[in-house]
């Protein structure tokens, strides 16, 4: 999937601080917890859960959250859908990489057991 250079920026300018409780919110509605949730996060990103707050807490956007993240070498992995689109078919990679994220908390909000979201051998 091709993206515009709007679309980009859009997805670059987004603030992590005001993602963060849209996906907690999701989870929790669905019986899970923020610790669960920063698991999944710390899995994709390599932040532990004191710079998951920090990062909140400067406000960074999420071009600066992924410049900053090691992502798993394991996240090319995720695949599937999302918001209608094959998150393995993102060319850019700063969309994949939020996408990636949201499909990881799209798996736990919908009960899908731990081990498999973190693509666990």
């Amino acid at each position: 999937m091709a993206s515009t250079k709007a679309t980009r920026d859009t997805f670059a300018r987004m603030r992590f601080a005001q993602i963060y409780p849209c996906y907690l919110t999701k989870v929790e509605k669905k019986g899970h917890s923020q610790a669960e949730l920063d698991q999944v996060i710390t899995w994709l990103t390599g932040f532990n859960d004191a710079a998951i707050q920090r990062l909140i807490a400067e406000d960074i956007d999420f071009e600066t959250f992924f410049d900053r993240a090691t992502l798993n070498p394991n996240a090319h992995l995720i695949t599937g859908v999302v918001c209608g689109i094959r998150v393995e078919d993102i060319e850019d990679d700063l969309i994949q990489k939020v996408r990636y994220l949201d499909k990881l908390v799209d798996e736990l909000a919908r009960g899908k057991k731990m081990q498999s979201i973190l693509r666990a051998a």
